[in-house]
């Protein structure tokens, strides 16, 4: 499935996801992002919405904008932030300060290690970290990002093409089911 197919199975009532897919994708839509990290953030982050055929007609239309490294960076952000945003959302939520400053005692070894640019793994995984809802994960990302000199605009473009894929991912869900 392509994208293009994709976006014509957005129905009308979500025809703003589908103009906003056809703009955050792009340089011009997406300031301050090149068009390797455009495509690894939206298939990071249809890795983490959960939409089978999203996520393969992103895969698909991302693949001639990244080399392996960054498809498995894409991956690896997708994996680890879906247990780090769990683990850390509940360190946030939780009203019992004791539960952090216990050891977590869970390995994050590609955070350290990604195969990719560490900024540019720092925005999978702050884009992810949107979508999976942490908001621990989406400050300790943002500031580090920020520290690397990454400017707002870029990190605020990261966010907004994860803010349309999950939307995406949303309604064809929805739809499939009706």
């Amino acid at each position: 499935m392509s994208l293009d197919t994709i976006r014509d199975r957005i129905p009308d009532y979500a025809r703003d996801l589908k103009l906003n897919l056809g703009s955050v994708l792009t340089p011009t839509g997406a300031p301050g992002l090149n068009e390797k990290q455009i495509a690894a953030i939206a298939l990071s982050t249809a890795i983490a919405s959960r939409n089978q055929e999203l996520t393969q007609a992103i895969e698909s239309w991302a693949k001639p904008h990244l080399d392996d490294a960054y498809i498995n960076g894409a991956r690896a952000a997708a994996a680890i932030m879906g247990m780090n945003n769990i683990y850390y959302r509940f360190l946030h939520l939780v009203e019992d300060g004791e539960y952090q400053t216990m050891p977590a005692r869970l390995r994050m070894n590609v955070i350290g290690n990604p195969g990719i640019d560490k900024l540019d793994f720092e925005l999978l995984s702050l884009a992810v970290s949107a979508v999976n809802g942490c908001g621990m994960c989406v400050a300790s990302h943002e500031r580090k990002l920020r520290e690397g000199d990454v400017g707002r605009e870029t990190i605020q473009s990261a966010v907004r093409i994860a803010s349309v894929i999950h939307a995406v991912a949303g309604v064809l869900e929805y739809q499939a089911a009706a």
